[in-house]
């Protein structure tokens, strides 16, 4: 079997045959399962009334044993303070989030989930599980295993 990915390093073995391109295939695919798989899951999240940022953050507050700062949310999403701020305030509006004031800082505030917000991230959470387990079932679970150790190895190599 190949995808499309072998035809692409077939075609450079024809055009540069000095070259090895065998990183091609690791980092070409990784970059199509990421096209490829990211409207599957957009699709789940929409669903429940959510993009993949507004998800993130309401599952990044579900998993954390504390409130968090909006700094410290946009640091854990890669997304600006700008951006932030505007989705934490919309979050806020819909009901799913609530800012409390800091105890240390009165110019600060940390983000919980309402009720409400959380029980709208344990519903799309499962969902979400749910659709990861079924785009990965082509794959036993030995082999699931292998590749999130391999793909962590890659990881922690380039997050030094």
């Amino acid at each position: 079997m190949t995808d499309g990915v072998d035809r692409i390093l077939a075609q450079w073995e024809v055009a540069r045959p000095d070259l090895d391109c065998r990183p091609m295939g690791i980092f070409g695919r990784l970059r199509r399962a990421g096209r490829l798989f990211s409207p599957a899951m957009e699709q789940v999240f929409e669903r429940f009334g959510l993009s993949a940022v507004e998800f993130d953050i309401l599952a990044t507050l579900r998993r954390s044993r504390e409130p968090l700062t909006p700094t410290q949310l946009y640091q854990t999403l890669m997304l600006s303070s700008g951006a932030m701020s505007t989705r934490i305030d919309q979050l806020v509006k819909r009901g799913l989030l609530q800012r409390q004031a800091s105890d240390e800082d009165r110019r600060s505030n940390r983000v919980v989930l309402t009720k409400e917000g959380r029980h709208l991230i344990d519903d799309a959470l499962a969902g979400h599980v749910e659709n990861l387990h079924q785009m990965a079932s082509v794959l036993d679970s030995e082999e699931q295993e292998q590749l999130a150790r391999l793909l962590r190895k890659l990881l922690i190599d380039a997050e030094k």
